[in-house]
């Protein structure tokens, strides 16, 4: 019915879907009327190009990753595969399935004679070891060298009323600890299973949804009951991609098969353990470290014949393997012009900072100076006492003013932001004695006349302020507070400490009255440089030529020299129950130095741990002992608050001074207790390396409203006589309501004052001052544990 008279809109321009196709039709129909050739650049041609193109790199990467890959099954000899038996509960029979697989690994029914064995039948050198149920050391240190954690459980635990499950409380613990440490590959054995085929099915999977939620999510499980599910097992381990921790590939480490001690006639011995050498090269210009016993320096390396060939005849016996161990292929000694010190402490010289006696000349130019100083007169910042002002140099004189915080000359406490504070680097202990002792003989001035409620005895005023702390006993937040001395000036009693106008912003020199220990340790410019630098030494050796160093994957012999006998006995001894690691150190790593933990306390260990009590630190395959110092981590701050305790829940920052580790490592705090294993009590990570991290110890001193008059009260308590209160006055006050004020006046002899604030205060309000003053770790006794 439309016809011709129905309308019809105008078409779009664009017919085609995209600018793309736009341009190949443009290019097409210019290329049509012979004005240009066929384009070949165009933007489809540039998308497809660059998209051929990542696909060739992303081949490429891949081909050198295989070719990498063959090289090294083809070419390099790979160190036994360790896999540790871990029984998670009680109920679990560890030792058979040790029996079980190594029979199975060596091919007969006889009793194996070595944990490692190179079975021919796999085409694999496997060395089996069992973790010892409820020694949670010997297990921490078994799971940092494991290549496979083969955790064992019994099916029988699922039906027995009194069991605890497949994993009991001791093996929930050692589980926890383990995943800090980091865990490698990981997989399941499930023994006891029923015979047949459905209850047995069932079993299995019962046992893996209750390990599910405990065990990593690529966790294999198997059932491990007869030798045929032991074979499959075996098969595939040996095809498994095996993971192992981030920090453990950073360092050549040895599982030793032998240890044994040659005597010196020094006193000392010469400890000597043999094993393949894993994750590096090792250089016997390096320091070793043997767990349990300490940083030493390597006098040799002897390079064995490989006791375990894969290519292991039938009769093969005890006494070919023993000759092959001691059969030397290449010794390797230390070159003394390039091998590392065995550097712990600095050696500080005392006379370093000693002055030479001045020339007449100098005298005669110092003469001079001081009669200048003397005619002219300068005006001096408020606070500044007589030995305050010979520090100044000219050109800093303060020339602002406050009319409302004038005081005297030496009456008024140091401000951070005011000027530097008494406490200067350059000033030795005489001149801080002196300066204390010159507090002691101010005289205290007259002041406005006492109230009569202020004629109180010493037990009445305790009285009161017991009286007034227990009733707000409830409402006190802040764990800081302190109470000031009757009997002590309180300027006198917290002259280290020191106001801050802002913590966050206000600056804190960390080269100020450091302590004597920091004259022993050592420090970087630049940390993160000088660790990229190690470990660039250290892929720089394992490139290097194979006549200065032992190949990893070599069956070698160190000879550790100059370790006490003591030790050396000890550690012998506890060989015989489980291997002990020794781990070559990166460069720096024996030398002494400020370290800071993240750590957090352990939900187990119940009783408090408090800053600078000593405790074993595990971290990574280094074991020391350290007195830690608790404190909170700010990050948009330089200054960090002391924490006494360490409180459950939360992560807090431990420093200590320990030998310096390069992050990052794991770590595991043990607690000594008297005749029982160690407990653990706090786990985390190795933060960084850093001496100049201020650490503050905050104080807050109370005192509370007698009288409010709008902005102004009168407060009470928080000093005893009026000379403390112009000697704290520069520093500002606040209330636990948000009122912030300063100190305007002392009133009357027994410590009250006037406050204005700048808001109105409430008459149950409490009045306090923060003061600061910098902290530091505890030295240790004693570095290492030789009765652990």
């Amino acid at each position: 019915m439309g016809g011709a008279r129905s309308q019809v809109n105008k078409p779009h321009k664009t017919r085609f879907a995209s600018k793309s196709s736009r341009h190949v039709h443009r290019t097409a129909s210019l290329s049509a009327k012979g004005k240009i050739g066929k384009s070949e650049g165009g933007h489809r041609a540039a998308v497809k190009g660059a998209r051929a193109a990542r696909i060739q790199k992303s081949k490429s990467i891949r081909d050198q990753k295989r070719a990498a890959l063959l090289k090294e099954k083809r070419f390099s000899v790979s160190a036994p595969r360790v896999v540790v038996l871990f029984g998670l509960s009680s109920y679990a029979n560890v030792n058979s399935v040790k029996k079980d697989l190594l029979q199975l690994l060596s091919g007969d029914d006889g009793q194996p004679t070595s944990n490692t064995i190179a079975s021919s039948a796999y085409r694999l050198r496997t060395t089996v070891l069992e973790a010892p149920y409820g020694d949670l050391v010997a297990c921490m240190e078994m799971a940092k060298v494991a290549d496979l954690m083969a955790f064992v459980v019994s099916a029988n635990s699922l039906y027995d009323n009194g069991s605890d499950g497949l994993i009991d409380p001791t093996g929930a613990q050692c589980l926890s600890i383990l995943r800090t440490i980091g865990l490698s590959s990981t997989c399941v054995l499930i023994r006891d299973l029923p015979q047949d085929l459905k209850s047995k099915s069932e079993a299995k999977k019962v046992g893996i949804s209750s390990l599910s939620s405990e065990m990593p999510e690529d966790c294999k499980y198997y059932a491990a009951d007869t030798k045929e599910e032991l074979h499959k097992f075996m098969w595939l381990f040996k095809e498994q991609h095996l993971t192992c921790p981030h920090w453990r590939s950073q360092r050549p480490y040895i599982i030793s098969n032998e240890v044994c001690i040659e005597p010196d006639n020094s006193g000392t011995c010469t400890l000597v353990l043999s094993g393949y050498l894993r994750a590096h090269n090792l250089s016997p210009n390096q320091l070793v470290h043997v767990t349990g016993a300490g940083d030493f320096q390597l006098s040799k390396v002897d390079i064995l014949k490989d006791p375990f060939p894969l290519n292991e005849r039938r009769g093969h016996n005890l006494m070919e393997s023993e000759e092959n161990m001691n059969q030397i292929c290449q010794t390797l000694t230390p070159d003394p012009s390039a091998q590392e010190p065995l550097l712990v402490e600095n050696t500080p010289d005392p006379l370093a900072g000693e002055q030479t006696w001045p020339t007449e000349a100098e005298m005669a130019e110092a003469d001079a100076s001081n009669k200048e100083r003397k005619v002219k007169r300068r005006k001096l910042p408020r606070g500044t006492s007589d030995y305050q002002a010979a520090w100044i140099v000219d050109g800093t004189d303060s020339e602002e003013g406050d009319s409302d915080i004038e005081s005297e000359e030496g009456n008024g406490m140091v401000l951070d932001d005011e000027l530097e504070n008494y406490n200067d680097p350059e000033k030795d202990e005489d001149a801080i004695s002196h300066f204390t002792e010159k507090f002691n003989e101010e005289e205290t001035g007259a002041d406005t006349e006492m109230e009569d409620d202020e004629v109180m005895t010493r037990e009445q005023i305790e009285a009161e302020i017991k009286k007034i702390k227990d009733t707000n006993a409830e409402d006190e937040e802040f764990p800081d507070e302190v109470d000031t001395p009757l009997d002590v000036p309180a300027k006198k009693r917290f002259a280290k400490y020191r106001g801050l106008k802002s913590f966050r912003t206000s600056p804190w020199d960390p080269k100020e009255t450091l302590p004597p220990e920091y004259a022993r340790i050592f420090a970087f410019d630049n940390f993160s440089r000088t660790q990229k630098h190690v470990f660039k030494t250290m892929h720089e050796l394992d490139e290097g030529s194979t006549t200065t160093c032992a190949i990893v994957g070599s069956f070698v012999r160190i000879h550790v020299k100059n370790v006490p006998i003591d030790v050396a006995s000890r550690v012998c001894h506890a060989s015989k129950a489980i291997p002990v690691v020794t781990s070559g150190l990166l460069q720096h790593e024996s030398k002494m130095s400020v370290l800071h933990f993240s750590v957090k306390k352990n939900d187990l260990y119940d009783a408090p741990i408090k800053s600078k009590e000593a405790f074993i630190f595990n971290v990574g395959f280094r074991q020391f002992m350290a007195r830690p110092l608790f404190s909170s981590d700010n990050i948009n701050s330089d200054k960090h608050k002391l924490e006494r305790f360490l409180h459950p829940g939360r992560f807090s920052v431990a420093s200590v001074y320990a030998p310096i580790c390069f992050p990052a490592l794991p770590l595991v705090v043990l607690k000594k207790r008297d005749n029982e294993m160690p407990a653990v009590a706090a786990t985390g990570s190795l933060k960084n390396v850093d001496p100049d991290r201020i650490i503050l110890k905050r104080i807050i001193l109370t005192g509370y409203p007698q009288r409010v008059s709008k902005l102004k009260a009168t407060v009470k308590f928080m000093f005893h006589n009026p000379d403390d209160v112009r000697w704290f006055k520069p520093v500002d006050v606040w209330t636990k309501h948000g009122r912030h004020g300063r100190i305007k006046e002392p009133v009357g002899t027994h410590g009250y004052m006037k406050c204005v604030f700048n808001s109105g205060i409430q008459q149950h309000d409490t009045v306090c001052m923060s003061l600061y003053k910098r902290v530091f770790p505890r030295w240790p006794e004693r570095l290492y544990d030789t009765a652990l």
